[in-house]
């Protein structure tokens, strides 16, 4: 069994992005050259559990920090899954292992002072750059959707009558997400600017680059950390911090959990949990200072 093989099945059955795949094959390699060097082997698929304990143990004498590892060990078990299910290998070597402990990151969301500076009084060109920009932040803040669902959103996606939008999530779930009237019609003016483009090659594509051609993650990432620099001190600018920031603020207004969690895309909820502790601050807050009893 090939290791393209293996590629091709994150690609095309699991549908991970091109980056997680990316990622994936730059940690299994990363592997396979420790194995070739420590123990002159070029067969990773014949490994035992001792030999990738070793590798661990070398991790993490260079101070990688645990969720790295865990991130590294986890791409190695899915190969080793991978081959197992194509009966390539008769045992997973990684089958008992225990992920190495890692501290809970707390995400710290934007406030809605932050947002509102960005959206409300920080200066967005009247140009299509700076109107599909506007449009980008405005999106993932009413909308929670992740990096790569914005990226990969097509213009037949949005409809206006229902004032809905199509997300693709992970493992190819769709799911329909309202939208609010701010940001249809920056939806609008955007439309308006983009058809405006000398050459467009991305022509299906929601968001494209000022050249025509679809937009990409780290232009993404670049656009939220250089406007959000201009409004906030906090360490993290990012997608992710806005899809925080979301879920936060619904949570903080009373919004069901259930309901934020069909939002974010979230097949358990567990994962949406993770949100509910600024929301718990946030009662705290209104608890202290409108209950009878707490002045006393």
């Amino acid at each position: 069994m090939s290791f393209q093989s293996f590629i091709d099945y994150l690609l095309l059955e699991k549908k991970y992005s091109k980056l997680t795949i990316k990622a994936y094959q730059k940690d299994i390699n990363e592997f396979s050259e420790y194995i070739n060097l420590e123990f002159d082997s070029n067969a990773i698929e014949t490994v035992n559990y001792s030999q990738i304990r070793s590798w661990i143990v070398s991790l993490v004498e260079k101070g990688i920090i645990n969720r790295s590892i865990n991130r590294k060990v986890s791409a190695l078990n899915s190969y080793y899954k991978f081959l197992l299910k194509t009966e390539s290998i008769q045992s997973n070597p990684l089958a008992k292992h225990k992920a190495l402990k890692t501290s809970k990151k707390i995400q710290v969301p934007f406030s809605e002072t932050e947002i509102a500076t960005v959206l409300d009084e920080i200066h967005f060109e009247d140009t299509f750059e700076g109107i599909r920009n506007k449009l980008i932040i405005e999106l993932f803040y009413s909308t929670g959707i992740r990096r790569i669902e914005l990226v990969e959103l097509k213009l037949k996606d949005v409809d206006y009558s229902n004032k809905t939008l199509k997300v693709l999530g992970k493992r190819n779930k769709e799911r329909f997400v309202p939208l609010i009237e701010s940001v249809i019609q920056t939806l609008k003016d955007y439309i308006i600017s983009r058809n405006q483009l000398l050459s467009i090659e991305d022509s299906d594509y929601l968001f494209l680059t000022k050249k025509g051609v679809k937009i990409y993650e780290t232009l993404v990432y670049r656009i939220i950390n250089e406007y959000f620099s201009l409004a906030s001190s906090k360490v993290k600018k990012s997608p992710h911090i806005l899809r925080h920031s979301f879920a936060t603020h619904l949570l903080n207004q009373g919004a069901d959990l259930n309901a934020v969690k069909e939002l974010l895309g979230h097949t358990s909820l567990a994962a949406t949990q993770i949100y509910t502790h600024n929301s718990i601050a946030e009662l705290k807050k209104v608890y202290l200072n409108s209950h009878p009893r707490s002045k006393k």
